[in-house]
Order: C-alpha cells, then sequence, then structure tokens
C-alpha cells in the first residue's frame, strides 16, 4: 500500500488519541485522564476530500526517561517519525512549552519532513492567542484547533493535504486475510507479532497488561495484504479492574469480531488453562478460523513425546480442538514462527471453501450408507437434500422431515463426516436442520 501517512507526536495527555479517533471517525484508540495510556504506534484510515491516509498515533514522548515502558514508547514514537511522510506534532495550549515539547521540535526538525504544528485545546476564538506561546519552538506553520469538539481540524487537514499532494495514493486493492493475535496477559502476543513482522512493532516488557489497545499492522505475504492485530491480553470478566482494562478487553472482541482467523496463544509452562479454554471458545462461537499456539516452548525440557502428550491433553480437556491446527513455537527464538502464516492460510481457504451442491448430496448419499438415522418415537427420519448457504463459516443446511427429531450424535457424526470428505480444518461448521 501507498497511502501518504500522518504520525501524530507529542508529550503525554495532549490529546493526541483524542485527534486520532476524531480522524478516523472511531473510538480506535482509548482515551483516558490519565497520562501515558496509549504505549505502541495505533494506525487507522483518515479519509479527506476522496483521499485515504493512513494515520498513526503514537505514546506521549518523554526524553531521557529510564522507566521501562518510557523508554520503549519514546522509540515508537521516533520509529512513527522516521516512517512517516508528515508529522503532526501536538501540543497542550493551556500549558508554556515544556522541556518535552522543545526536544520533539528539535526531533521533527532534524527529520526534514514536512510537519504542522498543531496548538490544541483552543475550544474558542477567545484561546487562539495561545498560540503565540508556542513561537520560541521555532516550527512553521502553526494552527490552533480543538480535538475534543472537532473546531478547525477542517482547516488542519486542509494543510495537511496540501502539503502532501505530490505524494501517490494507490491504494492497492489486495487485502487479504485479517489475523488477530489473542490469549491471555502475558502468554507473548507482542513477541509473536514482532517475529512475524521481523521487526520492533509493538512493545514487550516481561509486565502483563503492556498491549492496551488493539494495534493494526499490514504487510506482505506472497504478493497479497494480510492485516495483523496484535490485542490486549483478555482476563476474566472478575479480574478487569479498572476502565482502561475494560476497553482493551472490548478492543480485543472487536478485533475477534472483525478476523478470518484469531492465533490464539497460550503459555506452555502454564499448560491450557479455564480461561484459555474460554477464549477457545469465543473464537469458535464467533464463527472464525482458529489456530492454537503453545507458545514458549523454548522453556519446556521437551521431546517429540512431551509434545504428543501435551496435544492430547489438551484435545482431552477441548474435545472439539481435534479439528484446529495446534503448534509448538517460540516467539522469543522464533521457532516454528515461519509455519505459522502458511498455516494461517490454510485455515483461512477452508473457511471460504464453497461445496458445490452436487458433491454435498453425493456425500450425504455416502454418509446415509454407512450410517442410517435411527427412528425417533416411531417416526422414520430422512435427510432428502444439502446445500451450503453461506462461507466464513461454513453454513450447510439439511432438509429433513422430522428436523427437530434429528438426534445430536448424528448431527456430530454429519460434522465430522463433512469435516473428513472436504477438509473443513480450523474453522467451526455450522448445521442447520429445516422442514424439507
Amino acid at each position: 500500500m501507498s497511502r501518504p501517512s500522518i504520525a501524530i507526536i507529542g508529550r503525554p495527555n495532549v490529546g493526541k488519541s483524542t485527534l486520532f479517533n476524531r480522524l478516523v471517525e472511531k473510538r480506535k484508540a482509548i482515551v483516558d485522564a490519565k497520562e501515558g495510556i496509549t504505549r505502541d504506534r495505533i494506525r487507522g484510515t483518515l479519509e479527506w476530500e476522496n483521499r485515504l491516509y493512513d494515520i498513526i498515533d503514537t505514546g506521549g514522548y518523554i526524553p531521557d526517561d529510564v522507566d521501562v515502558f518510557n523508554a520503549a514508547v519514546r522509540e515508537q514514537s521516533e520509529l512513527a517519525i522516521q516512517e512517516a511522510d508528515f508529522i503532526l506534532f501536538l501540543v497542550d495550549g493551556k500549558q508554556d512549552p515544556t522541556s518535552s515539547d522543545k526536544d520533539l521540535s528539535n526531533l521533527v526538525r532534524k527529520s526534514g519532513k514536512p510537519h504542522l504544528l498543531a496548538v490544541n485545546k483552543c475550544d474558542s476564538i477567545d484561546l487562539d492567542n495561545q498560540q503565540f506561546r508556542f513561537y520560541e519552538l521555532a516550527l512553521e506553520p502553526i494552527i490552533t484547533l480543538s480535538a475534543l469538539t472537532g473546531r478547525l481540524t477542517g482547516d488542519m487537514l486542509e494543510k495537511i493535504s496540501s502539503s502532501l499532494g505530490h505524494i501517490s495514493d494507490k491504494d492497492s486493492d489486495d487485502s487479504y486475510m485479517q489475523l488477530a493475535i489473542v490469549g491471555m496477559p502475558n502468554v507473548g502476543k507482542s513477541s509473536l507479532t514482532n517475529a512475524l513482522l521481523q521487526k520492533n512493532q509493538t512493545i514487550v516488557t516481561p509486565i502483563a497488561g503492556t498491549t492496551r489497545d488493539s494495534i493494526d499492522t499490514a504487510f506482505k505475504w506472497y504478493g497479497k495484504t494480510v492485516t495483523l492485530v496484535d490485542t490486549a491480553g483478555l482476563r476474566k470478566k472478575a479480574k478487569v479492574s479498572d476502565n482502561i482494562e475494560f476497553y482493551s478487553n472490548l478492543r480485543t472482541h472487536s478485533a475477534i469480531e472483525q478476523a478470518d482467523v484469531s492465533l490464539v496463544l497460550i503459555d506452555a509452562e502454564k499448560g491450557f488453562s479455564k480461561q484459555d479454554k474460554a477464549i477457545v471458545d469465543l473464537v469458535i462461537k464467533k464463527g472464525k478460523g482458529l489456530v492454537l499456539l503453545v507458545n514458549k516452548w523454548d522453556l519446556i525440557e521437551a521431546d517429540t513425546n512431551t509434545m504428543s502428550e501435551m496435544k492430547k491433553e489438551i484435545q482431552r480437556q477441548f474435545k472439539a480442538l481435534d479439528h484446529y491446527p495446534i503448534l509448538f513455537i517460540s516467539a522469543l527464538t522464533r521457532r516454528r514462527v515461519s509455519n505459522i502464516l502458511k498455516i494461517a492460510d490454510e485455515v483461512y481457504h477452508s473457511r471460504m471453501k464453497k461445496i458445490s451442491t452436487k458433491l454435498l448430496n453425493n456425500f450425504l448419499d455416502d454418509a446415509v450408507k454407512k450410517m442410517s438415522i435411527p427412528a425417533i418415537k416411531g417416526r422414520m427420519i430422512r435427510i432428502k437434500f444439502i446445500n451450503q448457504v453461506r462461507t466464513s463459516p461454513p453454513l450447510i443446511v439439511l432438509h429433513t422431515n422430522y428436523p427437530k427429531l434429528v438426534p445430536v450424535h448424528y448431527r456430530r457424526y454429519i460434522e465430522n463426516q463433512l469435516r473428513e470428505s472436504f477438509d473443513f480444518h480450523g474453522v467451526p461448521i455450522k448445521l442447520a436442520f429445516r422442514k424439507s
């Protein structure tokens, strides 16, 4: 993709995420009165005058802070400046310029890239004079605006559009698979994101809950655009302690909803827990493709038998996982990480698969010959016709004289036979029995 990209930078709590949400027209970044909510680079799409832009929200920049989070946020902000075509430098109009503002203005100048200094929190014309105190940053042009109310954001976009007029925005139409990386906190989701992208796209620390927003990254895989979404860790509802974590959970649920395939990570040392099972169940109920990844396998003293035993134990605890791929990996050492996209691609195609009505009815004849439906309450049940009415996930309708009497074990038999005959691996199959 070659859309022009805009990075929003600034120190903490100047309104970057509020402006980002307004420009992408959805509450994609979490906003809270606390400082330092945004940590990673969050991407969205801005449309202005029939033109698309990639817009990047960054964490608050604090120079020379040795705190593990602030150092990582600072690195992500600097990467955003390097990668962007345009820098939107946001400052707080209600405060005098700070040392952080001055350090950031130096970074903007050194980048040599087109930029705009936006003085935020100017909610009315009476407050526009606040811009004059920022002339000492020696950056031009300067504009006032209010991210909260939207005041003068149109003027800001006009200036940005004019500055980026020379950049091609050929929007690729090869968008392909959307992958969500989900799991409990601290199982290695961000490490896996970085391993798959082969760069430090998201912040990784040993502290659970480092990732708060769902972070989208598009990349090319065999000429196709794959969107990878790193999500916040999913805890039990009873353990969600504050608003930030509550909204993180909402973003993760939304990421699963929008994904084609979910990569569900579990911790090899902790094993397959009840919460892992709940996450797998959520993905299957949403009708999404699923690949189960047992991460941190480098920490296990293991051989082939150990891997086989753990796989059997996982399938014993969750019988449905017999039909889903399970891969043992290490995001840290990148062991078997190269296999993940290939397996996800197979699951994606399985989810999109459309079986012809002729093939399905031939299958039905064979399946009934192998095992006929037992009579229920003295009534003979006959399945007369079968067809697939939907993909993503596959929905297959069986027309019968007594749909409510088809026993559960026979429904499972039909599903298993369908999986075996048509290789529906890694996806839920939805069966509907209707009155013929």
